[in-house]
């Protein structure tokens, strides 16, 4: 097995391969998930890492948030984010990409407006805020958190996330037909002193022309909500293939496998720039316990949010939501 160099010293402090060391104390094989992962983005391999061995390598930059990383789908391992080895802090690889919200956005900025109703802030969104009516499907719980990335990526207490998407067969409250009255599977949270905002939902559906997904839109604070200019962040989370796979097995979900089948990420008109390489959370469960995601999603003000209004034409088309079937 071949010997891992020595750390080379430098005015900054001892390095490995031109990257600081996170414990100057340790040895290099001991300095955490967060630097084996940087070595492994910059190197692309695991070989460097020799006394590790290949599998402990990997092992260390898919390990749970517990041990210090996020594990990620294996729809998209690059979508891989960091967090501190020794203090457990999520760190954003990038700005959340600024994305359409698409035709049925439920925010006033294409018709009706959600936002202005008494009980939209809210974490459990499966049925409509006055109770009338509930989405069925799989169990799903999704977790934002949301970093401050023009103060150095800490978390980004306070913001207002409103979040929405299709139901199990993909339509959309407020605006399908029958539905229009209806306003689940929307709802706002106020991020805790972690950047978190969580919300109870289902699975949602796969609509053809569309990769399966989540609507975000991040607020400075929940007294902005009421108009949608005033977002600061507008995108969406894809959701990952093996878990769709599986959910779109049950019955509740009758077209969504073969609109599946005929979708990629790479062929998305939303994620395929980059096969939402920054847009796929890490995921845990099964369909028949529920399903629970948590995104990483940085916010950096200092840049002009570039989306947020409807694509012409109402209906999807380029870069929209697509179309969901209609009754």
């Amino acid at each position: 097995m071949s010997r891992i160099p020595e750390p080379v010293q430098t005015p900054e402090g001892p390095t490995y391969e031109g990257r600081l060391l996170d414990r100057v104390d340790e040895e290099v094989v001991d300095q955490g998930a967060a630097f084996d992962i940087r070595t492994l983005v910059t190197r692309r391999g695991v070989l460097g890492l020799a006394g590790l061995g290949v599998g402990a390598v990997v092992l260390a930059a898919c390990a749970p948030a517990a041990t210090g990383t996020s594990s990620t789908s294996s729809s998209d391992p690059t979508a891989t984010t960091e967090s501190d080895a020794s203090t457990g802090t999520a760190t954003a690889a990038g700005e959340i990409p600024d994305e359409t919200a698409g035709p049925y956005p439920g925010d006033g900025s294409n018709g009706p407006d959600v936002l202005e109703e008494s009980g939209i802030v809210r974490q459990d969104i499966t049925t409509s805020i006055d109770g009338s009516a509930t989405a069925d499907g799989v169990p799903l719980t999704f977790e934002f958190e949301v970093l401050d990335m023009a103060n150095g990526g800490v978390p980004f207490a306070g913001v207002a996330v409103y979040a929405w998407h299709c139901t199990a067969q993909g339509e959309y409250s407020m605006y399908s037909s029958g539905l229009e009255d209806v306003t689940y599977l929307r709802g706002v949270q106020v991020a805790d002193a972690d950047g978190k905002v969580s919300f109870s939902s289902i699975f949602p559906g796969c609509y053809s022309g569309r990769w399966p997904h989540i609507h975000f839109e991040v607020y400075p604070d929940v007294d902005s909500i009421t108009d949608s200019a005033n977002a600061i962040a507008t995108s969406q989370m894809a959701l990952p293939e093996d878990a769709c796979a599986a959910v779109y097995a049950d019955s509740r979900y009758d077209g969504s496998a073969q609109n599946l089948s005929q979708t990629s990420l790479s062929g998305d008109n939303v994620f395929g720039d980059d096969s939402a390489a920054l847009q796929l959370p890490t995921i845990t469960g099964d369909v028949a316990g529920g399903y629970s995601t948590t995104l990483v999603v940085g916010v950096d003000t200092t840049t002009t949010p570039t989306a947020g209004s409807a694509p012409s034409g109402g209906d999807g088309g380029p870069g929209g939501g697509g179309q969901p079937p209609s009754d």
